[in-house]
């Protein structure tokens, strides 16, 4: 049985990003938010685009005002008025100075701002308090960014900082990755629909549910396939479809011993090789990962297409493993060019976790901000692989490592936080 480390190493090994020049769409401004940009972005435009006042106050030049002080304030004749948005007319020359806003051109001729706090106005002359530092409060042009060089990197993920940069360097359109493709069904005779009557012996498939909305908050595209009963027809069929049309496919259950577990077999007939079969966690034990030989001679650049996660069946053990090991597949297949792995945080456990030490154990339950230290609270109710109720509303899973049976409370714990993003 592999470790959780080493089954996290062998699928990210796996998993081959997005081609940059197959896998790309072009998509406008406001369509970007959330998308992975493919291609590395310039801009015609420099950043500031001219030299411009970082405050509200006096355009000077530097020389005459280095001495000012409020005993013996320099005098200014005022010029001009400069607001934002206004293309100033004259140059500054000795013992003049420009009113002027903040983002506003900087005159030619001045080199400095003296804030309006540091003056004092009567009619068109201006009385200089105080002295600035040279150059103050001047954003000069292109020492923000100059233009034709890397703006934004590929590779990375465009959120709201990202568009408002984009937006200002005038980039309506944009190439970026296509979502991943992640199909998902799950098996068993006893699943039924959510908007059907249940009859003695049947559960709601509520996996299918779960692993949409987990796909979806990663950024990738679900393929719903439905349920699939315990039937080896059934399902080579519905497995041979998903990986001729998804990057990854997900199925929940019929991944065990049982004698209706028949996924491992059909993946021998389709010609799969399959990489893992158990991993030391818990919940999560009965875990298959599986890749496929190209079709029909296509896929020239891998050796490999889809790549298959078969899930447990039970609720818990399918959120535990998506956020363990799919989600990572998921974001280093979506082009992203690092922080694929798990995001963990060392925290203050509020209550006593207990394991039985045989496999890394993960325990659900809340982030809360104590004093300022972030603390684990456990969700209340059995922490029971087929218990999703207590699933609602958590954020982390601590983690209990092999041979690790006991944390006592305000123990530091390491906890596996859920963010998708």
């Amino acid at each position: 049985m592999l470790s959780v480390s080493d089954a996290q190493a062998i699928i990210l090994n796996l998993v081959q990003p997005l081609d940059h020049q197959r896998d790309t769409e072009v998509v406008d401004l406001l369509a970007a938010d959330s998308r992975i940009l493919a291609t590395p972005v310039t801009s015609p435009l420099d950043f500031p685009h001219w030299d411009n006042s970082a405050m509200d106050g006096y355009a000077v030049r530097y020389q005459d005002v280095q001495h000012s002080n409020a005993e013996q304030p320099a005098v200014l004749e005022i010029v001009e008025n400069i607001p934002a948005g206004y293309q100033p007319k004259s140059t500054i020359q000795l013992g003049q100075a420009a009113r002027i806003f903040t983002g506003a051109v900087i005159p030619v001729g001045a080199d400095t701002v003296v804030i309006q706090e540091n003056t004092r106005r009567e009619e068109n002359r201006v009385f200089i308090l105080a002295a600035p530092k040279p150059q103050e409060f001047v954003r000069y042009k292109a020492s923000f960014y100059q233009a034709g060089t890397q703006l934004l990197p590929a590779g990375i993920k465009l959120n709201a900082s990202e568009i408002a940069v984009l937006a200002a360097a005038q980039c309506p359109q944009l190439s970026v990755y296509r979502r991943p493709r992640v199909a998902i069904f799950s098996t068993g005779d006893e699943l039924m629909t959510v908007d059907k009557q249940l009859q003695p012996g049947q559960i709601v498939d509520s996996n299918q549910y779960t692993l949409a909305a987990l796909v979806k908050e990663s950024g990738a595209e679900p393929l719903l396939l439905g349920i699939v009963k315990d039937d080896p027809v059934a399902l080579e069929k519905v497995i041979a479809h998903a990986i001729a049309i998804a990057d990854i496919v997900l199925s929940s259950g019929g991944v065990s011993v049982g004698d209706y577990d028949y996924v491992d077999k059909i993946l021998d007939s389709l010609g799969a090789k399959i990489h893992i079969r158990a991993v030391q966690i818990k919940p999560g034990k009965p875990l298959t990962v599986a890749t496929f030989p190209t079709q029909n001679g296509l896929n020239h650049s891998y050796p490999l297409t889809a790549l298959y996660f078969g899930l447990p069946g039970n609720p818990g053990s399918v959120l535990t493993t998506f956020w363990r090991f799919v989600l990572p597949a998921i974001k280093k297949l979506s082009g992203i060019t690092e922080g694929w792995e798990p995001v963990f945080l060392k925290v203050r456990s509020h209550d006593e976790l207990r394991s039985d030490g045989k496999r890394e154990t993960y325990l659900s339950g809340k982030l809360h901000l104590i004093d300022g230290v972030y603390e684990f609270h456990k969700a209340g109710g059995s922490h029971n692989s087929g218990n999703l109720i207590n699933l609602a509303q958590t954020n982390a899973l601590a983690v209990l490592p092999v041979g690790k049976t006991l944390i006592s409370p305000q123990e530091e714990v390491q906890v596996l936080q859920l963010i998708n993003g």
